[in-house]
C-alpha cells in the first residue's frame, strides 16, 4: 500500500518559501518576493595590558539589521507604496510594524517576523523596455529597528 502522506509528522517536511503575506500598518499588500530580513552582531574585540595570553578576546556587541526589500507588480491605479513613501519628510514619517508571514499549505501562518518601527527609504521601478516581456515591478527598501520571531 502507498504512503499518502498523512501520518507524517508536522515537522517531517520543510515549510515552502512562495507563500506569504506582508502587512505594513493596518494595510495588507500582495507582494512578488520579500528579501533581507537579516541580522548580524558585531563583534568587540578587547584585551587587557597585562594579558599572559597575545590575542584578544571576542564579545557579542551591538545588533545590526539589514533594509528589508520589497517587490509587486504594478497595477493601474494602485499608488499606496508611493504614497506612504511620499509622506515621509525630516522624520515625520509614522513609522509602522511590519508583518511578515510564512503561510503553511493550509494557507494558515506558520511563522511571522515583526519589523519594528519600519520606514520606506527607498522606492524604485523595473526599467522600462519596448522589447521586454516582463511584468512592471514597484521596490520599496525598508529600514527598521530590528525584528522578531513571532511563531
Amino acid at each position: 500500500m502507498a504512503d499518502n502522506g498523512a501520518a507524517q509528522a508536522a515537522t517531517t517536511w520543510p515549510l515552502v518559501k512562495f507563500q506569504f503575506s506582508v502587512k505594513i500598518g493596518s494595510d495588507e499588500f500582495l507582494f512578488q518576493e520579500v528579501s533581507g530580513l537579516s541580522s548580524e552582531t558585531q563583534v568587540i574585540e578587547y584585551r587587557v595590558g597585562n594579558s599572559a595570553v597575545y590575542s584578544t578576546v571576542k564579545m557579542p556587541g551591538i545588533k545590526k539589521f539589514g533594509n528589508v526589500t520589497l517587490k509587486k507588480g504594478m497595477f493601474k491605479g494602485d499608488s499606496k507604496l508611493w504614497e506612504m513613501y511620499n509622506k515621509i519628510k525630516m522624520n515625520t514619517f509614522e513609522r509602522q510594524t511590519v508583518v511578515i508571514s510564512l503561510l503553511d499549505e493550509a494557507n494558515g501562518v506558520a511563522m511571522t517576523w515583526n519589523l519594528i518601527n519600519a520606514f520606506p527609504v527607498k522606492m524604485s521601478i523595473v526599467d522600462l523596455k519596448a522589447d521586454a516581456n516582463e511584468a512592471a515591478v514597484e521596490t520599496m527598501e525598508l529600514a527598521h529597528e530590528g525584528f522578531n520571531l513571532a511563531s
